[in-house]
Formats: structure tokens, sequence, C-alpha cells
């Protein structure tokens, strides 16, 4: 369940990708390198920084398979899946919980600080979306609109302290997922976005 849920994550990260490189007006090849990039860059960040040599993306054929597969399928339906633009938003909460929380726990379980893995795990759940932003000379939407880094770093935190708690580590980390999920979803309902500083004079 926990690798259906993963790939799920995927997908709905790689879509988002794919939809902006069509907007983007890239091709075909484009939109499958911004599908992968967005749905596993985060997770080749988190191996890089942790030393898992090589990172599990590039092993694990899955989630190479459904991150491009993903791609070439909004690619060719692209406005079916603009259509189901909610469903995709939804989608990509529930991989940002999955990919902070495993991420988190990743670190914790190779001997990571608490601090740190709470990074790591909050890289591994925005970093594929920031790589998608920089490829298309647009500043990172997790820097700039919605409760997005915020909501991955208190998930991180949950797990981060269960784990100093000693808490069982599923519960936890569902915990944490849920956290996560609830805030976007609230977020995106509310349209609530983090401080922004007053315009400068001039």
């Amino acid at each position: 369940m926990l690798t259906v849920l993963e790939l799920i994550g995927i997908a709905a990260f790689a879509a988002s990708g794919a939809v902006a490189a069509v907007r983007a007006r890239l091709d075909v090849f484009g939109v499958i390198v911004l599908a992968l990039t967005t749905a596993l860059g985060g997770g080749l960040i988190r191996d890089i920084l942790l030393g898992v040599r090589p990172p599990s993306a590039l092993v694990t054929w899955p989630y190479l398979a459904v991150a491009g597969g993903t791609g070439l399928i909004v690619f060719w339906f692209h406005p079916t899946v603009e259509k189901l633009r909610r469903s995709v938003l939804l989608l990509d909460a529930v991989g940002l919980g999955l990919f902070v929380t495993a991420g988190t726990s990743t670190a914790l379980s190779l001997g990571a600080p608490p601090y740190a893995a709470c990074l790591v795990g909050m890289t591994t759940g925005i970093g594929g979306g920031a790589l998608r932003d920089v490829l298309l000379r647009e500043i990172p939407l997790v820097l700039r609109r919605e409760i997005y880094a915020v909501a991955a770093l208190g998930g991180a935190m949950i797990v981060a302290l269960g784990n100093w708690l000693k808490l069982p580590a599923g519960p936890v980390a569902i915990l944490g997922s849920v956290l996560i999920v609830g805030v976007r979803v609230i977020a995106l309902w509310r349209k609530w976005n983090a401080p922004i500083a007053k315009k400068l004079d001039g």
C-alpha cells in the first residue's frame, strides 16, 4: 500500500511538472524532462544530501516509468488534465505528505540529527517543484505562494518529535502526512499565503 501511495504521489508531481511544461510551450522531450524533474528531484536531492549512492530514484524503475509515462499522458491529453486540476492538486498534497514524512524518516534512520532530518524531509517534498520552476526561469512557487514549504516543515517536525519520543514510526508518519495534506487543502481552499514584506516606496 505504501508503494502504491508513493507512486500516486510521483504521478501527481509529474503531472504538475508536465502541465507547467505544456503551458510554457515546451516540446514533448521538455514535458517529460519537467515531469521527471518535478517527481524525482526532491528524492535525488535527499539521497545526495544523505550520501545514498546510487540515488534510489535512478535504480527503482517503476518511479522512472510512472513519472515519464505521466508526462506523456499529460502531453497528449493536457486539455482533460487541466479540467481535473483540483484532483491533481489534491494528489499533489498527498504526494507532498508522503514524500516529506518518508524523507524525514529516512534521514533519521541514517543517523541525521532531528533538525537536519526536518530540513531533508522538507527538501524531499518541495525540491522537485523548486527545480521545475528554476528550469522554467520562474521564482519557485514554494517561496512566493500558498502554504507549501511551511506545511512540509510542520509535518517533518511531527516525525522528528515522534522519533525523539520513541513513538511508533508508522502512526507518527501517518499523523505527519495528514497534517501536511490538511494544511495544504485548507490553504488552497481559503487561498492562504505566508506573509510578505510591504512594498518598498519608489
